[in-house]
């Protein structure tokens, strides 16, 4: 969905594989079948005479047939509340099985829904327009009937009479209800976290404010060594900035990565001029630099936080759904409520593969699983099986994962680290959980079709 060279995927059966994000299409017809992918391919009639192969006119789109077709379930009125990934994706795969009533979207945002994984890489780099942003254009909304609510909350579900009930106390009527509320910044709670030179990085907005002070700024300080606070790193030294990372932890992503991916991570930023602050926290922030806890302090025109997300599950709290770090569901992503879905970074399932109850916060997780819903929402019967993947940028170096695995008691290391061409098998008693790679694309993709196989059987 970036432009990534399909010659260089993986066929499985009748589809092909991205090999950067995993995205999938059909063969035949060109459909986007999995997220993040949205938009078709385009398809040319080919012909195999002997031993060459001739690419002929190009095929007309056929639009494809609705897989909700004939449910006796279609309801008339479906509100999603969210206007991130799974959100976005419910929304869009609705229309694209024809469905034909109301569809509401109601969002704390402020723009329409856009692609948060750019915000933290080549756009907050200054590398890519702003017209990449957006995962559709103005019209789309208006063109499918989709009501996005901008700058709207809601407050409350009234399960009884099925409504959403909004802060200004108007109620929305639904017949099916998705809950895509994501996940929010965890906050500082040390003096001077509130000064307006502090920033979080979640919405547009949060990295439009960022792109602002780093206009004018020299220095800058990253409290906390997660993907976003790496990811915001990397690309402020794109812009010149100079760059202190302040975090507790003894490596960066170790706890997700291990420790070997974790000293190559501080390596590679250290190498592009970052200055790491381990095992260390800040204790305040005054207008113009960091106070740390073990003493002396760091000058910054600026700070971004990201030590962290949390789910936003109030909603569904206070509504009375059953929740557990997070909104409980089942296999068909309903929650114990109903004609109520959850999708997205909210979402607690029991994940197939590795067999534990899972949440994870990763974008093309929630895409997927936001196109699962809206399936069943129609009256589908269809298990969200898929396997996690994420992935991560830090300069010129991309980092796939595959699966999920909390714990392990092996990683088994193939390739070099250090030379960027590595794959690792995190591993629980002989059992492969979670694969992590650098360059290693194929053998990416063919570890999540190894794990979806291990599903089906």
């Amino acid at each position: 969905h970036y432009g990534g060279p399909l010659v260089e995927g993986l066929v499985v059966e009748d589809t092909v594989r991205c090999p950067w994000h995993h995205a999938c299409f059909d063969l035949r017809t060109g459909e986007a079948l999995r997220a993040p992918a949205f938009n078709p391919l385009a398809c040319w009639s080919v012909e195999q005479r002997d031993d060459r192969i001739f690419v002929g006119e190009k095929i007309k789109r056929m639009v494809p047939k609705p897989r909700s077709g004939g449910s006796s379930q279609v309801p008339e009125k479906i509100v999603i509340v969210g206007g991130g990934a799974a959100g976005f994706a419910a929304a869009d795969m609705l229309r694209r099985e024809q469905f034909q009533g109301s569809i509401v979207m109601i969002s704390e945002d402020q723009s329409a829904p856009v692609d948060r994984p750019n915000l933290s890489k080549d756009y907050l780099a200054g590398k890519s327009p702003e017209d990449w942003i957006p995962l559709r254009g103005e019209k789309f909304y208006s063109k499918n009937n989709i009501d996005l609510r901008l700058d709207t909350k809601a407050v409350d579900i009234d399960l009884r009479s099925l409504e959403v009930v909004l802060a200004d106390e108007r109620r929305v009527p639904y017949h099916r209800l998705l809950l895509a509320t994501g996940a929010e910044p965890v906050r500082l709670t040390i003096p001077g976290a509130d000064l307006p030179h502090v920033h979080t990085l979640r919405s547009f907005a949060d990295c439009k404010a960022i792109i602002e002070h780093a206009a004018t700024a020299r220095r800058a300080v990253v409290l906390g060594a997660s993907f976003i606070g790496l990811e915001v790193a990397a690309a402020l030294r794109a812009r010149a900035i100079e760059v202190h990372v302040v975090a507790p932890e003894k490596r960066p992503m170790e706890r997700v990565l291990g420790p070997q991916m974790g000293d190559f991570i501080r390596a590679l930023h250290e190498e592009h001029g970052v200055v790491f602050h381990l095992e260390n926290t800040a204790s305040s922030i005054d207008a113009k630099k960091v106070n740390l806890s073990s003493g002396g302090s760091l000058a910054a025109d600026f700070v971004v936080v990201g030590i962290g997300v949390r789910p936003r599950i109030r909603l569904a709290e206070t509504a009375g759904l059953v929740v557990d770090h997070g909104v409980v569901v089942d296999a068909f992503l309903e929650t114990s409520e109903p004609g109520v879905f959850a999708a997205g970074d909210i979402a607690r399932w029991r994940d197939p593969h590795s067999g534990e109850t899972i949440r994870v916060e990763h974008w093309v997780v929630a895409e997927r699983q936001g196109r699962t819903a809206a399936l069943n929402m129609l009256g589908q019967r269809d298990k969200f099986n898929g396997v996690p993947f994420f992935w991560s940028q830090h300069y010129d170096v991309p980092i796939n994962y595959v699966g999920h695995a909390e714990r392990w008691d092996e990683i088994a290391v193939d390739g070099n680290i250090a030379s960027r061409d590595c794959l690792l098998r995190f591993k629980r008693e002989g059992r492969t959980l979670a694969v992590a790679s650098i360059f290693r694309d194929i053998e990416s993709l063919e570890a999540e079709v190894e794990m979806e196989h291990q599903m089906a059987t």
